[in-house]
């Protein structure tokens, strides 16, 4: 019953404000929570909402839906932001385009260096242990070795999918091998179809909002065979 009363009173809450971008949390009672941002603990997701957080038990939530709704927000210069100069360096050393990178932080963590999932992803990029150890990374909590590795990957997977951004975003998020068995194509996943559409969104209206540039580069390095297991510990 507080289950129930705290989600009403964040729907109110939600619905009352102007729309932002957003997620729908959907519960298995069939109620759907608009949230801003949410965050997974031990044994519950932490729902923000407008005007507060509401946490809600993991086996009580069916699904995560993408909100159609979004308002677009200024463009602020990557200098002017967390960690911006790291990730100039990154994106000058890659030839990947700098506005994409801070767009995949701010989807993966918030820009929060000691993020870690549930599928024990690490750090700004949410990189899992075992590609952060083929990237030659000592300290994943380190944001500048963080950003070096998973703009690394991203140069990587620009070049094997010949710069096609939905399909690169997809495998940042379930991994190549995915993308692979689905011909190719976004993996029929909720949480990688809203992935993509969140770092598509924010980096299409960075882009849209900034001076005329050069929109992305093709990675520099070698393209990675398809790995076994999820590059950002999503699933």
């Amino acid at each position: 019953m507080r289950l129930k009363r705290l989600a009403m009173s964040a729907l109110l809450v939600v619905f009352a404000a102007p729309a932002v971008r957003a997620e729908y949390i959907v519960l298995r009672s069939g109620q759907r929570i608009a949230v801003i941002g949410y965050q997974i603990l031990d044994n519950s997701y932490r729902l923000q909402v407008k005007g507060g957080t509401v946490d809600v038990p993991i086996e009580q939530v069916l699904t995560i839906e993408p909100e159609e709704i979004f308002t677009p927000v200024p463009h602020v210069e990557v200098s002017q932001e967390p960690f911006g100069e790291l990730i100039r360096e990154a994106a000058k050393r890659y030839s990947v385009d700098a506005d994409l990178i801070t767009s995949v932080i701010a989807a993966e963590s918030n820009f929060d260096p000691k993020a870690i999932s549930r599928r024990n992803a690490r750090g700004l990029m949410q990189l899992l242990p075992t590609t952060a150890a083929h990237l030659g990374v000592k300290n994943i909590f380190d944001p500048q070795e963080n950003i070096d590795a998973g703009t690394h990957y991203l140069s990587d997977l620009l070049l094997l999918y010949k710069n096609d951004l939905a399909l690169t975003l997809a495998a940042y998020n379930a991994g190549p091998e995915r993308v692979h068995r689905y011909g190719q194509r976004v993996p029929p996943f909720a949480e990688t179809i809203s992935y993509v559409r969140r770092v598509k969104q924010t980096y299409s209206q960075r882009k849209a909002s900034a001076p005329p540039a050069k929109i992305i580069a093709g990675g520099t390095g070698a393209a990675v065979a398809p790995p076994t297991k999820t590059q950002s510990g999503q699933f």
